[in-house]
């Protein structure tokens, strides 16, 4: 009888150990490491053209929301299905006066001006597309990207007459008329606009 009762707690004690190796592992699978794209560390510069010599107009956006952060295995699988949203208000080029002119006159010429709002979409190991909503239009901006382990920068070329955006670039033209002037005395400011994204991946 005392070898039963020894045997019997001798299979407890293995049973034991066994589970508690067994939710190790769980833990351990649970706590791998994985990248996130931080709000934080992230910075969206843009640049846009005035006059007919295509002088350049730099600035920036301080502030964007990840919609559905996540942690993912790999950093292209981070990026790929973010959702996010660009508070126009957040516009900075270190000008005021040129800021108040684009929050009113170009931005407040379209609809649903409170945010820009994207997802992004990657096609291959360079290159990608970002479904961006501006103006109350959905279209695909297409994107290049260069991964380097928690550094990715993203580059894209924006045409906003592909979101209908004429309207507000006639009207931004109009309160920048002198300063979008050149030597010709033409006035223009350019359907173009360059947009240049970094962020540094949180990984943990």
């Amino acid at each position: 009888m005392k070898k039963i009762y020894l045997l019997s707690f001798l299979l407890l004690v293995i049973t034991t150990i066994s589970s508690c190796k067994e939710n190790e592992k769980k833990e351990a699978k649970q706590i791998e490491k994985g990248y996130t794209v931080e709000e934080k560390t992230t910075t969206i510069n843009w640049i846009a053209y005035k006059t007919t010599n295509k002088v350049p107009v730099k600035g920036q956006f301080t502030k964007v929301n990840i919609e559905n952060k996540k942690t993912s295995p790999t950093a292209l699988e981070a990026l790929n299905g973010l959702k996010f949203n660009i508070p126009v208000s957040s516009l900075f080029t270190n000008d005021t006066i040129r800021d108040g002119k684009l929050k009113k006159s170009f931005f407040g010429s379209m609809k649903n001006t409170e945010v820009i709002s994207g997802t992004i979409n990657m096609n291959n190991e360079t290159s990608g597309h970002v479904e961006l909503t501006l103006n109350g239009i959905s279209q695909f901006l297409p994107i290049t990207y260069v991964i380097s382990d928690q550094m990715v920068t993203i580059e894209a070329v924006m045409d906003l007459d592909n979101w209908q955006a004429q309207l507000a670039i006639e009207a931004l033209n109009i309160v920048c008329k002198d300063l979008h002037s050149g030597d010709d005395g033409i006035s223009k400011t350019w359907s173009e606009v360059k947009i240049e994204v970094a962020t540094y991946l949180k990984h943990e």
